[in-house]
Parts: C-alpha cells; sequence; structure tokens
C-alpha cells in the first residue's frame, strides 16, 4: 500500500486530502507542522507527500530542501500545493526539489490524473 502524507496547516484541507487518497487505497498520515514531519520521514519515508506552499513562520522551500536531504532525490514525490497561480514560486519549489505542483481546491478527479500523471495510481 502506498503512503502518502500530507502537510498543510488547514485541518479542513487535511481531512479532504485523506478522505480522498484513503478512498484511492493510499496510506494516510498527514500533519500541520513540518517540524513535526520530520522525525517521522527518518524511519518512515512516505511515496507521496502534498505539501503546502503557506504555512504561517515556515519557509516551505526550505521544507523542500530539508526533505530531500532526509529521505533521497527519488522518494517522495513532492506536490507543492498552492492557492494562487504564482509561477515564480511554483519555479523555485521545482529547484528545492518538488517533483510538481497541485493548484488549490482539487477534487477527487485531479488527484486520480495526476496520479496517473506520475504513474502512482493505486
Amino acid at each position: 500500500m502506498k503512503h502518502c502524507f500530507v502537510l498543510d496547516d488547514s485541518e479542513i484541507i487535511r481531512k479532504y486530502a485523506r478522505l480522498i487518497f484513503e478512498s484511492l487505497a493510499f496510506r494516510v498520515s498527514d500533519h500541520s507542522d513540518p517540524a513535526a514531519m520530520f522525525p517521522r520521514f527518518a524511519t518512515d519515508c512516505p511515496d507521496l507527500v502534498l505539501l503546502d506552499w503557506r504555512i504561517p513562520g515556515t519557509n516551505m522551500h526550505e521544507v523542500i530542501v530539508k526533505l530531500r536531504a532526509l529521505c533521497g532525490p527519488e522518494r517522495p514525490y513532492i506536490l507543492y500545493m498552492t492557492s494562487e497561480n504564482d509561477y515564480a514560486d511554483v519555479q523555485v519549489a521545482y529547484k528545492a526539489g518538488a517533483n510538481g505542483h497541485l493548484l488549490k481546491p482539487f477534487n477527487q478527479d485531479i488527484i486520480k490524473m495526476k496520479l496517473q500523471d506520475i504513474r502512482m495510481a493505486a
């Protein structure tokens, strides 16, 4: 079973993403605090991470760099979630190590298409 981790300061987004990914046969973990995420990844690096673009007090591009240093260049597949179509910010996320991006709001059909694109469909 593939493992998806959702990092977002919105409980609603985390719950909604959990519902979608569990319905697609993923094991789902989530948190609102990037600092709490790293100890988990030392022993259980997920297959996919959905990473919110803005969490107060956190530079999310630095979180991507730390995540890549901890888990490696191939895994997890990092989807950078944004609610604005900010091309420059998304490009910085790619340079930091994100593999793709996802515009919020999203739904199950969009997630299914994204998973097919990255060949991670359940």
